[in-house]
């Protein structure tokens, strides 16, 4: 690289760096302002502007503020309070963003769950935020009545219809006032208070309630807008799940508090990605990796070079997806990022590096709060040197990424999970470089290389990510082991051809012939679509170490190729949505794309 480059590759980070800090200097844990204010004052100042575009349908800021306001007098008339919990579960609409954005005017913390979950995973999440209402969309009915009857506490209002055993929400917010409420239900707040629940998955087997305070709501809704180079003439494709933190919080923030206008999809289509995009003028989009990986799946559209796109910004883009993305689709800058919900560890790599997830200059190192320590793979924990503390890890050697707790800075805080300790606790990591301090594990590895450029390598442990979600092995054994005849199920992910992420793959032990056809019923039934285990391997006896741990390295490396394994294996074909003997042929069909997920 020359020198030239050199000094254009330090202009743009600076330039970066400096408008995000700009945009995060007035936030801290003890301002009065909250997430509330600061979007009041944006819809104030764009009134009569389109804020949000949705099925042909126009939305300006002074009707979606209305609208908001509806949902703070509704909560205020059955009683709800500033510090109680409301729980979300609705697909992807203007009133999502409403509801939720409604709640905190009056105090009300608002539960973000995940609109695919059903069953158990379902109820967990209700009651793990301690819930005093939850708001459920019409089109949630089938899957909310898997927990009907289960939630005596909760008090449950339908949304754009009516379901069973829940009251009419829109009858009651046809009675509510559209003026603002007042803000002394939200005064005794500070930024520090929780804003939304947002989940995730981890190593409990449970989804956890992740906490996000007014000021790291905040700070996520504007972490890209000065990388993404968004202002109120841009208009923002969304085709994320508003549950999500990089399309509800950080995709909206683009808008919320810039006075764009948000062009809001009910859910991803690759066949009709471009035609929205170029239809309606699009300047920049969220994405997730495999939503790249879709576009290049696909014949070309001839309207994919016909856009007005300047960036878009996300997480999850594989090398071989974003090189091919950008040959094909002319994005001129394409904003990949890393970070989780709750943690306090993320880059943003502003300068479009292939492959890269976000830098740190060398020179720059100590004003951030993030390490790599050296990880073993076997005992799934940092490595401790003679004196009991880790090991930073040397230029391309792959770590455990880590970040340095700070309650003052809204980037390194850590608010820990909903009403579970446990959890919280877990995540911490206690006398690192030195007695007495305390930081964040993100349980990802990663790796940097001498410019300072990081590059994720793989999730940690229990955790694996398909389809744009988090999967617990724990959550999946357990479904696996009510299953009459299982006895044990040791649950991994395995790299698949052809697509992100890792599908999740099972070594289970029964000693008796399994009925493939009701296991196949069973999974689906218990599980939602993401997390159903796509390859099953029997076995006799589960290999266990030393303190009766399931070993996995050795599996994950096998993965499903019957030339490395001899016992049975089957395998989900997703036309017929049934476990089917996994042959060399399928295997083979898999490894040249003629069988994908």
């Amino acid at each position: 690289m020359g020198l030239i480059d050199s000094i254009k590759r330090e202009v743009t980070f600076f330039s970066a760096l400096s408008r995000t800090n700009n945009w995060m200097k007035d936030l801290g844990p003890d301002s009065q302002v909250l997430l509330p204010d600061n979007w009041e004052a944006i819809c104030d100042q764009f009134n009569s502007k389109p804020a949000i575009i949705f099925e042909g349908k126009t939305w300006t800021y002074g009707q979606f503020d209305g609208r908001a306001n509806l949902y703070a007098h509704w909560a205020v008339s059955i009683g709800l309070k500033a510090g109680d919990v409301v729980s979300l579960f609705m697909q992807n609409r203007p009133d999502y963003l409403a509801a939720w954005y409604g709640l905190t005017k009056v105090g009300v913390i608002v539960a973000l769950i995940n609109h695919n979950l059903q069953g158990p995973s379902l109820l967990h999440c209700v009651t793990i935020a301690k819930s005093k209402a939850a708001i459920v969309g019409v089109e949630q009915a089938d899957l909310w009545s898997t927990i009907d009857g289960q939630l005596s506490d909760v008090s449950v209002w339908a949304a754009g219809g009516l379901i069973p055993n829940a009251n009419d929400l829109d009858r009651s917010l046809n009675a509510q006032s559209n003026k603002r409420p007042s803000r002394a239900y939200r005064e005794m707040l500070t930024a520090k208070d929780p804003c939304l629940y947002v989940y995730t998955s981890g190593t409990t087997g449970n989804p956890k309630a992740a906490t996000l305070s007014h000021l790291r709501t905040q700070g996520m809704s504007r972490s890209f807008i000065a990388a993404t180079k968004t202002g109120p003439g841009d208009r923002v494709y969304c085709p994320l799940p508003l549950y999500h933190g990089t399309g509800g919080i950080c995709g909206v923030g683009l808008v919320l508090n810039t006075g764009a206008t948000l062009v809001l999809r009910r859910k991803f289509s690759a066949t009709q990605f471009w035609d929205d995009i170029v239809d309606q003028e699009c300047t920049v989009f969220a994405y997730i990796g495999e939503l790249f990986r879709y576009l290049v799946s696909v014949p070309p559209h001839p309207k994919e070079q016909a856009h007005k796109l300047k960036s878009c910004f996300g997480n999850g883009l594989r090398p071989d997806v974003w090189a091919r993305a950008e040959e094909r689709f002319k994005i001129p800058l394409i904003v990949e990022f890393y970070g989780s919900t709750e943690g306090n560890v993320s880059f943003i790599n502003v300068e479009g590096k292939l492959g890269a997830v976000g830098r740190i200059p060398g020179y720059l190192k100590k004003r951030f709060n993030v390490e790599l320590v050296r990880f073993d793979i076997e005992e799934e924990k940092p490595i401790r040197n003679e004196e009991g503390l880790c090991e930073k890890c040397a230029f391309d050697e792959v770590g455990e990424a880590i970040g340095k707790i700070d309650t003052t800075n809204v980037r390194a805080r850590f608010d820990g999970y909903a009403n579970d300790k446990a959890a919280s606790e877990k995540k911490l990591l206690r006398d690192v470089f030195e007695k007495g301090d305390l930081w964040f594990r993100t349980g990802d590895l990663l790796k940097q290389d001498k410019l300072g450029y990081f590059y994720f390598v793989d999730r940690i442990g229990d955790t694996y990510r398909w389809k744009s979600e988090n999967v617990s092995t724990n959550e999946v054994g357990e479904a696996l082991c009510i299953y009459p005849g299982v006895e044990q199920a040791n649950v991994y992910g395995v790299d698949v051809p052809h697509a992100d992420g890792r599908a999740g793959m099972a070594v289970i032990v029964a000693p008796k012939p399994i009925d493939l056809a009701a296991l196949s019923a069973h999974v689906r039934t218990e599980l939602p679509s993401y997390a159903v285990p796509l390859f099953l391997r029997f076995q006799t006896e589960m290999e266990v170490t030393g303190t009766f741990k399931y070993r996995k390295v050795d599996l994950v490396k096998a993965g499903f190729d019957p030339a490395q394994i001899t016992d049975p294996m089957v395998w989900m074909n997703p036309a017929t949505r049934m476990y089917e003997p996994l042959t060399p042929e399928v295997y083979e069909a898999f490894q040249l794309g003629q069988i994908r997920y």
